[in-house]
């Protein structure tokens, strides 16, 4: 009798943390300044930092705009801190009540010099520094199961406490951590779900955290990863009321692993939030994911990493690497991946062009601060999630 074949089988484990995270707080701080600087002036140079704590927010940073005396950056923090749903002053955290501090001040000259030139088509890289874009077709989003599942959940638990009502007395502070099984690469169910979740005082019973373990379970269903064997652990510490900004300190960049790929992916190291196109250690992390899932939906490979590297104040990448980790198809290679992206025909990976390609200066139905909570990628609303260049990609590689 034939004996079946072992399929190698490991397990890959991914968190998520919601917009009422200390460190989330402060990217969509960062992120909603950064947006009054480009409504402003499309051409602002912004580098703001966000720091949160006890009823405090304080920004440090360089922002050189048009109209920037006019912003009122305290109302800017006061919105989305409102926004989040930080509005009971016993938590010593909220919007009406916190004191705001602020260090900003103009960008470096220096700096300056390299991103500022007499053609928009000479732009330098505002800094040095490699970035990562990644796709794989485990899922519609072209996302890592792990990352995009614990995503989902979290967003679920924020538009019902949203609604108020029944889930009044869940609050804006959470986590999940996702495990998830693969067998010859593909997610084939999911082990276990950790969820912590900040309640009200009130809210801290064992009912109510039976009815967020019941919420998961009916929502992850739909994966359809779920079997008898999936564990929830719901705040396993058994009290989660004290959070936010109140329970921890929150500082914009601190979660670049939420951001991106939930680890699936290499990561360069930069944070995003904050930040305006000209760092490229942004832009160009969204231009290596829009190469990247197109790559993958071309059918030119199963997953796709890119890696693209620059100088600060010059003009084209240093270098480009591509590992498709062995699931290239039809004779494709690494090798002419990268050719394909180092020639500039398909994706012009030069600062001026990627800022130009994704309207990164003039969003357009969508904004920096909706990028600062859920994770950067997978959500079809940001320019760089197109599969516009699918079509020309199979011509030019025959697939």
């Amino acid at each position: 009798m034939k004996m079946k074949e072992n399929v190698h089988s490991h397990v890959f484990t991914s968190e998520s943390v919601s917009e009422g995270h200390p460190d989330k707080v402060a990217d969509q701080i960062s992120d909603a300044i950064l947006d009054a600087c480009l409504k402003a002036d499309p051409r602002a140079h912004v580098a703001c930092e966000t720091m949160v704590g006890p009823d405090v927010v304080v920004n440090m940073g360089e922002i050189t705009a048009r109209g920037f005396e006019k912003i009122d950056v305290r109302a800017v923090a006061a919105k989305v801190i409102k926004r989040i749903g930080y509005n009971r002053e016993c938590e010593n955290f909220c919007w009406r009540t916190f004191e705001h501090i602020s260090r900003l001040h103009g960008q470096s000259p220096d700096i300056m010099r390299g991103v500022n030139r007499k053609t928009r088509q000479k732009q330098g890289a505002g800094d040095q520094g490699m970035m990562f874009g990644y796709a794989t077709d485990e899922t519609p989003t072209f996302m890592p199961a792990p990352v995009m599942y614990a995503h989902e959940l979290l967003k679920m638990y924020a538009r019902l406490r949203k609604r108020g009502g029944r889930y009044a007395w869940l609050r804006p502070d959470s986590k999940c951590q996702l495990s998830v099984v693969y067998e010859a690469g593909r997610p084939v169910r999911i082990g276990t779900v950790v969820i912590s979740h900040q309640t009200t005082e009130e809210g801290a019973t064992d009912a109510n955290y039976d009815e967020i373990r019941r919420l998961a379970a009916d929502y992850l269903s739909k994966t359809g990863l779920l079997d008898e064997k999936t564990k929830f652990l719901v705040n396993p510490t058994g009290k989660f009321v004290i959070g936010g900004p109140c329970g921890d300190s929150g500082l914009t960049g601190r979660k670049i692993i939420v951001d991106t790929y939930g680890g699936m992916a290499a990561h360069g190291g930069g944070a995003f939030s904050g930040k305006d196109p000209s760092k490229v250690d942004r832009s160009a992390a969204y231009y290596a994911r829009y190469a990247a899932k197109n790559i993958v939906a071309a059918g030119l490979c199963s997953r796709c990493q890119v890696q693209v590297a620059y100088a600060i104040g010059v003009d084209r990448p240093v270098s480009f690497c591509v590992k498709t980790f062995g699931t290239a198809k039809g004779g494709v290679t690494d090798a002419r991946i990268e050719r394909m992206l180092s020639e500039g025909k398909v994706f012009d990976f030069r600062p001026y062009a990627l800022i130009d390609d994704l309207e990164l200066l003039k969003p357009r139905g969508w904004s920096y601060e909706d990028t600062a909570a859920y994770g950067h990628f997978g959500r079809a609303t940001f320019p760089w999630e197109r599969l516009d260049r699918v079509e020309k990609l199979k011509r030019l590689f025959k697939v």
